[in-house]
């Protein structure tokens, strides 16, 4: 298993799919740290480490953001019915009374917009497009994956608890699982220790230890809920591995096993013809590979890296990756399978 796993990492820097990656495993308690390749196509580049900081992306959402709704929503501190507009009431859109916190994890509000379209307005203009946004549905009825989602469900968070998000990710999970490199803001790793994420016209060049999503980026120095997470391999196992240990690692508890069962319980109902539990991706075999059982849930960043956990196998992995660079892909097809093949060398085995 352990040759099987470098051989295929080390096989997909050959074949370009990124120049270097580090992975975490995790099987039955025993977990594992794999690394490949390089920091960019240059030889001369650092070699990646297990310590290695990669942009997280869209894992964001999931790891902290919809993770840190179900932790309040556990404590009774927040509900699922509850209404968007009681902590955000700026939101003007349409069906504004009828969107809850449970819409926001799973992702069934019909945003007609990209925010790529409103990404040199300013940090003003985007909150207000997402404010004022068309809609075609009712909320609940379709399943419509949003970064504008997750930016609401972060600010109802902040709003909720007074904190900002990266505080509450950071009092919540990552010092009590002694996350040590993992951050919305970086204060003290050197850049070299971070892998350059694309080189962007749009940004005048590399962008590396600085948040690649365009909106993300254009918010700051505040942090959203869609993405601005920077984390290494072995940080997010062991956030895989509390999640796989029933919300409990270490001797300190973060979640309730009940609630755990909700982020890979299918939350939509059958007429909508997709699948999604509680703030996590269910039932994507283009990055979960066939190997899966029905329980597997997970979740992807547009730079590449993956989590996929799955409770019946009692395994999981997180890749974490620039496949971006130096350029942005045409489509997701090659590190899709990847990501799908991994998953079907780390599922091969039996619950």
């Amino acid at each position: 298993m352990i040759d099987r796993i470098r051989d295929y990492l080390s096989g997909a820097v050959s074949s370009g799919i990124f120049p270097g990656c580090a992975a975490g495993v995790i099987i039955k308690g025993r977990t594992e740290v794999f690394t490949a390749g390089r920091l960019t196509y240059d030889q001369k580049s650092h070699a990646v480490m297990k310590d290695t900081v990669y942009d997280a992306a869209s894992l964001t959402k999931a790891v902290p953001v919809s993770c840190l709704a179900l932790k309040l929503i556990e404590s009774g501190r927040l509900s699922r019915s509850e209404h968007l507009v009681k902590y955000v009431p700026e939101f003007c859109g349409p069906y504004r009374d009828l969107i809850t916190v449970d819409h926001l994890l799973t992702h069934t509000i019909d945003f007609n917009f990209r925010l790529s379209d409103v990404k040199n307005e300013g940090p003003d203009g985007i909150m207000r497009a997402i404010f004022n946004a068309p809609m075609r549905f009712k909320p609940g009825e379709k399943f419509c994956y949003a970064n504008a989602t997750s930016i609401l469900l972060g600010l109802l968070l902040e709003r909720c608890t007074g904190k900002k998000l990266d505080i509450l990710a950071a009092e919540t999970f990552f010092e009590p699982l002694a996350m040590s490199s993992t951050f919305f803001r970086n204060d003290s790793i050197p850049k070299e220790k971070i892998a350059p994420t694309e080189i962007d016209p749009w940004r005048g060049g590399e962008v590396r230890g600085e948040v690649h999503d365009e909106s993300a980026w254009v918010m700051r120095p505040g942090v959203v809920g869609s993405a601005g997470l920077f984390s290494t391999a072995p940080d997010i196992l062991k956030f895989i591995s509390m999640l796989l240990e029933g919300g409990e690692l270490d001797g300190k508890r973060f979640f309730r096993p009940e609630t755990i069962q909700m982020m890979h319980t299918n939350q939509l109902s059958s007429g909508t013809g997709a699948h999604t539990g509680l703030g996590w991706e269910l039932d994507q075999e283009s990055f979960m590979g066939k190997n899966r059982s029905g329980s597997a849930f997970g979740k992807t960043g547009f730079t590449g890296c993956a989590i996929v956990i799955d409770p019946e196998k009692r395994a999981g992995f997180v890749l974490m990756c620039n496949h971006i660079y130096p350029r942005r892909r045409e489509n997701r097809d090659q590190i899709n399978r990847i990501r799908s093949g991994l998953a079907e060398i780390v599922f091969s085995v039996s619950g």
